[in-house]
This record gives structure tokens, C-alpha cells and sequence, in this order.
């Protein structure tokens, strides 16, 4: 049941607190001199239309704060699709990107820190359009929804329901008791490493201040976008490289884990089952990929191959899409890899896309019990993570992520391959739709790093956005919209 009140409350301190974060390129249109009529414009109507819609929503506190998780579900896909629809606006108004449905998808890309884009004149764009694209990846990374409960005066009945429905992996945990605090330490840990990275990528004499925020908010969101076609690659630096590798990787780790570093637990956190499976699989990736760059004299030497192959490979398991170089001409080995790592993704708790290492693993480990079972029927085996046993709900629960993952993806395959006839093959439809439903970015051949999804038609876009929204909020939000009995009044 939806506590209609309630919801159209959150709705509304999330339109204000959007209106507020857009101040920030609205203000920056008339310090880069940008054209009033313009980005000025874009900015300062969309503002005046959140605030608009925000504040009567909000002049009076609902007497029943109360809602169900299904009602927080809801809350939490229309949020999203609200701060998508009104977010594309700048960029439509100012004539940056002049088709409506394209700027849902640039900015629903960004929202859902998956990085496709279909601009193909990012280094001509106006300053403030690529600040705030890059600023949707750092809103979104961590949730909007997580930064209006962070700010809530005191903790809300609802704030759980919205949490446990934004933040992304099969389970959700508090660091502290009260919801407000967790949400407020997630986001300064989430702030400090992203002023972290600022300041270590300023201190190349390659990249000013402008260029290391941006890309720090791209980092940290684990989106992608850049202020430059080349994306990384632009700069031709090892030192910017390692650097963004290093926090590409920091991103994808849960943060429940630089807590219990900050506390003092660090031995707690090492011992963790994900995080040490998550860095598992990006070393053998990266070193197996590192070899076949070798073997195939891509490069011109180990060192070198390794260099490419540590940022790809992270870029690609942090679901972040940076690049640094054209990968369509690796060997196919490596591409099957890439596309390995980015379903697998990072870590629940992250700002990374993906299935989740935590899932795998729980896949994986229950799996190996349904072996078991089939050879000692009488047998009593439990699936643990951490030491921990996993409840039965937790296991179905995962079970069907993926299935509904598989189909999601077969799904938007055929439909898109209709549409789109034959003017891409399967490997190159089928990258497009791995790569939004992990909110990843790139892809192979049409849609790998050196170009974008402009040439896609309108059908295949709008199938695309829904599965970026679908892969950030993990189906079961969006699938609330379209269930009738989810809409009853409460009570």
C-alpha cells in the first residue's frame, strides 16, 4: 500500500535538495561567462521548476510518516525517474543536446552512474553542462535518497525502507543505530576520499583543478564521464592512471569496510569474504589480460601491457568506463574477460554496478551445496558468508536476481535487435545492453571507447535508459511501478 502524503513529501524535499545541488553549475554559468540565454536559461528554469514543485510538498509534515518497504520501493523509482526527467532539462533547454530523449538519456546515464553517452562533442560543451554531468554520477553513486535521509532532523520511519531500496547488494546493514548517522557517515567517508582524489590528481602538472573535480566525481560515482573524448586517456599519464585506478578499486569496496578501518578494526575488514574475493578477481583478470596483450604483441612490452591492462580492468570491474585506449583491438579473450568482470561488478554497499561480488559468491557457494545434497541427500549443509549463515529467503532472493537479470538482458536483446535490423551485430548489441544493465558505459565495436550510442534509434534508447535505471535500482523498484496492488491507499 502507498502512503500517497508521505511520498509526495520525500518527492518534494528531493526536488529542493536537487534545486540546491544545481545552484552549483547555475552559478557557474555566469562565472565561465557562458550565454544567458543559454546554459544560464537551462539552469535557472529547471531550478525554478524543482523548487516549484518541491515546496508545497514540504510546507507541512505528513501526520502519519509511516510507510511499507513496497511504499518505499515505489518512493525510491520515482524519485529517480523524477530527478531524471527534470535533470535532462538543462541540457535540452540550453540546445546542448537538442533532443529531449537523448538528454534522458545523458542524464539518466549519469544518475545511474553508468557513463553511455550519446554527446559527440564533449571537449566543445559548455563548462557547466559537463560539471553537472559528472555531478549526477557523484549524486547518484551514493543515492540522493541516502543524502535526504543524512540530513533528516531525526530519524524517520520511513528512512529504512528507502535505504534498504537505493543501496544497492542483496543485503542491507546500519554501521550505527540510528539511520541518519549511517547515512551521514557514508557520505563523509564518500566525500573525503572524493576531496582525496581532487587533490591527487591536481598534483599533475597535466590536469587543473576544473578537470580533477570532475573526474573525481566520476571516479567516486564509479560513472565515467569525462570532460574529454578521450576520457583518461587524454592526459597520457601513468601517475593520473594510478591514481584513478587505486580509487576506481576504492570505490567498488563496500563501505562498511573504511569504517571498520576508521574504528580501528582493520583486521575485521581484510578478513572480509567479498573484499578479498572482489581484489581476487581484478588481479587474476587484469594479469591473465596482461599476458594475452603480451602474447599478442599489442604492446611493446610487459610493463606496458600490464599498464593498460590494471586500468581497463578496473575501470571495467568498478563498472566506472573509463578508458585509456581502444580495446576493440585486443584479442577476443581479453573482451570475454572484460565482460566478466563487468557483470560480476564490485562490492554491495559500493558505488559500483554490477551483480555484485556478494552475490556471486552466494551463488556460487549454494551451488556447490546443491552438489553436495544431490550426493549425501541425508547431509545437512548450510551456505555461510563471513561465518555467517545465509537464510534460505536471503539464497531465493539472489536466485532470482538472477534470473531476473537474464531476462532483462534477453529481453532488451531482442528488442533492440528489431529495431535496430542490422545495422549492428550481435556482439555489438549485445555489449549495449551488458554494459547499461551494469551500468558500466562502454562497450564492444559500435559502442566501444572511441564512440558512443548517438546513432542508436529512439525505441533502442528508451529500452536502454529503462535497463540503467533497472541495473542501478535492481529491478524490483521499477517492477513496483507496473504492479496494480502496490498503488492502493493506505490506510
Amino acid at each position: 500500500m502507498l502512503n500517497y502524503r508521505m511520498t509526495a513529501y520525500i518527492l518534494g524535499s528531493i526536488a529542493v535538495i536537487t534545486a540546491g545541488l544545481m545552484l552549483v553549475p547555475f552559478l557557474m554559468t555566469f562565472g565561465y561567462g557562458e550565454d544567458l540565454t543559454s546554459t544560464t536559461l537551462g539552469f535557472g528554469v529547471t531550478i525554478a521548476i524543482l523548487l516549484a514543485a518541491g515546496v508545497p510538498c514540504i510546507v507541512k509534515k505528513p501526520t502519519n510518516m509511516h510507510i511499507t518497504s513496497s511504499c518505499g520501493f515505489i518512493t525510491v523509482a520515482l524519485a529517480w525517474i523524477m530527478m531524471s526527467l527534470v535533470g535532462a532539462l538543462p541540457l535540452c533547454i540550453s540546445r546542448v543536446v537538442p533532443n529531449y530523449i537523448d538528454c534522458f538519456f545523458e542524464i539518466v546515464s549519469g544518475f545511474t552512474t553508468t557513463g553511455a553517452t550519446i554527446m559527440t562533442n564533449i571537449d566543445g560543451a559548455p563548462q557547466s553542462i559537463l560539471f553537472w554531468r559528472s555531478m549526477t554520477h557523484w549524486i547518484g553513486g551514493m543515492g540522493i535518497l541516502v543524502f535526504a535521509v543524512a540530513l533528516l532532523p531525526k530519524s524517520s520511519p520511513a528512512a529504512v525502507h528507502l535505504m534498504k531500496a537505493e543501496v544497492p547488494g542483496p543485503e542491507f546493514g546500519r554501521l550505527v543505530s540510528k539511520l541518519r548517522f549511517t547515512a551521514r557517515i557514508l557520505y563523509c567517508i564518500y566525500l573525503a576520499l572524493t576531496v582525496l582524489e581532487v587533490i591527487l590528481l591536481v598534483a599533475s602538472p597535466k590536469m587543473n583543478l576544473f578537470d580533477a573535480v570532475l573526474h573525481a566525481m566520476s571516479t567516486a560515482g564509479t560513472g565515467g564521464f569525462s570532460n574529454r573524448g578521450l576520457s583518461i586517456g587524454y592526459y597520457d599519464s601513468v601517475y593520473i592512471e594510478v591514481v584513478v585506478t587505486v580509487f576506481m578499486m576504492m570505490f567498488a569496496v563496500n563501505f562498511n569496510i573504511f569504517y571498520f578501518i576508521l574504528i580501528g578494526h582493520v583486521s575485521t575488514a581484510l578478513r572480509n569474504e567479498e573484499f578479498r574475493t572482489m581484489f581476487l578477481i581484478y588481479g587474476v583478470t587484469a594479469l591473465l589480460i596482461t599476458i594475452s596483450l603480451t602474447t599478442a604483441r599489442i604492446y611493446e612490452n610487459f610493463w606496458v601491457s600490464l599498464r593498460y591492462a590494471a586500468f581497463q580492468t578496473a575501470s571495467m570491474m568498478s563498472t566506472t568506463g573509463f578508458t585509456t585506449t581502444d580495446f576493440n583491438s585486443w584479442p577476443t579473450i581479453c573482451h570475454a574477460l572484460m565482460v566478466a568482470v563487468m557483470f560480476v561488478g564490485g562490492s554491495a554497499g559500493s558505488t559500483a554496478g554490477g551483480m555484485k561480488v556478494s552475490r556471486i559468491l552466494i551463488g556460487a557457494k549454494s551451488a556447490s551445496i546443491n552438489v553436495k545434497k544431490a550426493n549425501s541427500p541425508r547431509g545437512v549443509f548450510t551456505v555461510k558468508l563471513d561465518g555467517r549463515p545465509l537464510s534460505d529467503d536471503l539464497r531465493i532472493s539472489v536466485g532470482n536476481y538472477f534470473v531476473a537479470i537474464f531476462m532483462l538482458s534477453i529481453f532488451s536483446l531482442i528488442i533492440i535487435s528489431l529495431a535496430e535490423g542490422s545495422r549492428f551485430d550481435l556482439t555489438e548489441i549485445f555489449s549495449a545492453v551488458a554494459t547499461c544493465i551494469n551500468n558500466v558505459g562502454p562497450g564492444l565495436g559500435a559502442f566501444g571507447p572511441m564512440y558512443n550510442f548517438a546513432e542508436l534509434g529512439y525505441l533502442s534508447k528508451i529500452v536502454l535508459t529503462l535497463d540503467m535505471l533497472m541495473g542501478r535500482l535492481e529491478i524490483v523498484p521499477i517492477l513496483l511501478l507496473f504492479y496494480p496492488k502496490a498503488w492502493i491507499p493506505a490506510k
